[in-house]
């Protein structure tokens, strides 16, 4: 029986997931910060990164800051909740765009992210993420605009519109 509480822990965790994506698109590394427990462990691959839950954060945004521009999206988010403990299942597709020898190019990267969490002292928290890359591609692309209202900062004009402060979390 789904209760309250379960819908109320569901969603908590999955705003953690969406803050995940957020947090490297804008490059707000407290916000990203803010997702793990102190002690979490992050397992993105032997080949990329493998450590403090917190310091993934700021080694994608200082990847991201490389980039032309990028983008992340969750999808398909599954969560099994055991009192203060959950396992959740997510799958993330992430475009980035780059310059390559003076060509644009679009590179996407499927994901899947494998998370334990915990709610501690009344706070729900990653304690470990296993990231499944499950394929990714490069291209070249022909950009559609070169215009755009969205920021890689918190000078983005959705920062005003939520009042979100990595602080206030």
């Amino acid at each position: 029986m789904m209760t309250l509480q379960n819908l109320s822990d569901r969603q908590q965790i999955t705003e953690l997931i969406y803050r995940y994506c957020r947090s490297v698109d804008r490059l707000d590394i407290p916000l990203g910060h803010s997702i793990w427990h102190e002690d979490a462990f992050a397992d993105y691959g032997a080949d990329y990164y493998q450590g403090p839950g917190k310091g993934v954060i700021d080694l994608i945004c200082g990847h991201h800051r490389s980039t032309l521009a990028h983008s992340h999206q969750i999808t398909n988010i599954l969560i099994e909740l055991d009192g203060d403990n959950a396992g959740s299942e997510s799958y993330c597709m992430a475009a980035l765009k780059i310059l390559q020898n003076d060509t644009p190019m679009q590179m996407m990267v499927w994901t899947r992210y494998v998370d334990h969490w915990s709610r501690r002292n009344g706070r729900w928290g990653l304690d470990r993420r296993v990231a499944i890359r499950d394929f990714d591609e490069i291209r070249p692309v022909t950009p559609m605009t070169q215009v755009s209202a969205g920021r890689r900062d918190l000078t983005d004009p959705s920062y005003e519109a939520l009042r979100l402060k990595a602080d206030k979390l």
